[in-house]
């Protein structure tokens, strides 16, 4: 009896401190948070200098997050600073051609002509796109002979160069670079993911490496590196693409895997299997992982009852990572396996994770919202525009009961300014919400509309 009763109110506690992290969660800006690291981010680069190449992967990284933020933050500044860098950078990718790390970078210059449709934007990167797809790629992959300079043969490859050809097919809707990248992938997947643990090897010479627990060595941003990209190829993705379903499945498996593999401080630790070798969290990792973990869940493809407090936990590891003045700390180093860490540590590509991070568990939070109608409104130009959003007063009454018309107000989700709301009428019943709004190129707004 005693036991059963012990049982009980241990179940009673796990839910209630769920429960307590998702509200905080909830009760925490997630915007303003995002805000005040990306505005670092940009002075800290703007005031002390690029450490390296703004074409080179560490910055490509960075930008991914900062594309994703300039969406949220409906503020043209941001999209600015990033097509100024592909000025700066004469739209040219890296010297390399066919090395991932230096066409991650493609990945900023096409979600900007998705945009804004400038043909120069993406002109060098295509030339490097129609070569790739021309290559028979049947080289072994083993790290030797500067393999890495020519095939996808370490697992970060995986974010550098799948999305870059992914994001290319979207913007000249050719299917051809999103073709390559699925074919590529799988031959990197084929020789660096380990099939019983569901995590990728960083490349050949960790095989028979161990950590001093005696473990494999799995490195957390690099399967961050893979988690992330495999999103971000899976979002551009047809349905009825055939390959599909395979990254579905590896998705799933990959999620689940690192879902059984979070420290109880809600982070991953640099080496997965050994954490306690590596006890500082480690955010470059997280962010990426995170970022994966909700956007599966706002796409359903993860169920939300298993994960939504593991992104929960992950953001407030995050969050409690970010300096008073929006440095991001516990960024690990660059390098190729597990390495220390500390509070001071960062990197561009650590902010690009989080603010990949933030951008989905802002979605997944208003997704979770009870008693509230939200509206995605987007704007996908590249002027801003006013957009007019009408919501039927069905969609409304369903969220809420004995509802005054009197009561209904409307606001910015992101920053929670209010927005004028107008109650349209057929005879003396509501018909609809109408709300007109401005939206920046490229941005989109989250409406929240409730009731007093």
């Amino acid at each position: 009896m005693r036991k059963t009763i012990f049982l009980f109110l241990f179940a009673l506690l796990f839910l209630h401190k769920a429960n307590a992290q998702y509200t905080a969660l909830s009760a925490d800006s997630i915007f303003y948070q995002m805000k005040k690291v990306a505005d670092w981010q940009w002075r800290d680069v703007e005031t002390n200098g690029w450490k390296n190449p703004k074409k080179d992967w560490t910055n490509g990284a960075m930008y991914t997050g900062m594309m994703a933020w300039a969406r949220l933050a409906n503020d043209e500044t941001y999209y600015k600073k990033l097509i100024q860098v592909g000025e700066d950078n004469s739209w040219k990718i890296g010297n390399y051609r066919f090395f991932a790390d230096d066409y991650c970078v493609g990945q900023l210059y096409s979600q900007l002509y998705a945009i804004y449709k400038v043909p120069k934007y993406i002109e060098d990167f295509k030339n490097l796109g129609d070569s790739l797809v021309k290559i028979n790629h049947r080289e072994h992959l083993e790290w030797k002979n500067n393999i890495h300079m020519r095939e996808w043969a370490w697992c970060d490859a995986l974010f550098m160069a799948p999305p870059a050809l992914a994001y290319l097919s979207q913007a000249t809707g050719d299917p051809k670079y999103l073709d390559k990248a699925s074919e590529l992938w799988w031959k990197s997947t084929a020789y660096l993911l380990d099939k019983d643990e569901n995590l990728y090897y960083r490349d050949s010479r960790y095989f028979n490496k161990k950590e001093k627990n005696g473990a494999k060595v799995f490195w957390s941003r690099g399967n961050g590196w893979v988690i992330g990209g495999l999103v971000r190829v899976l979002a551009i993705m047809p349905n009825q693409h055939p390959d599909r379903e395979r990254f579905m499945d590896l998705f799933k498996k990959m999620a689940s895997k690192l879902a059984a593999l979070q420290q109880p401080d809600g982070s991953w630790h640099a080496s997965l299997l050994d954490p306690a070798s590596y006890p500082s969290k480690e955010t470059s990792g997280t962010g990426f992982i995170c970022y994966a973990m909700a956007w599966g869940v706002n796409n359903g493809i993860l169920p939300a009852a298993k994960y939504t407090p593991i992104i929960a936990k992950a953001w407030s590891a995050l969050s409690s990572a970010v300096h008073a003045n929006g440095k991001l700390g516990y960024v690990q180093a660059q390098g190729a396996a597990p390495d220390k860490v500390g509070y001071e540590d960062t990197d561009v590509y650590g902010t690009g994770a989080f603010l990949l991070a933030g951008a989905e568990v802002f979605r997944l939070n208003l997704l979770q919202k009870d008693k509230v109608v939200i509206k995605e409104v987007n704007n996908p130009s590249s002027i801003t525009k006013e957009h007019q959003i009408v919501v039927t007063w069905k969609q409304i009454s369903e969220k809420f009961n004995r509802l005054n018309p009197k009561n209904l107000v409307a606001k910015d989700a992101a920053t929670g300014v209010t927005v004028p709301l107008k109650i349209n009428y057929k005879g003396k019943s509501p018909k609809n919400v109408s709300i007109t709004t401005n939206i920046t190129a490229g941005a989109s707004k989250f409406l929240e509309i409730s009731s007093k």
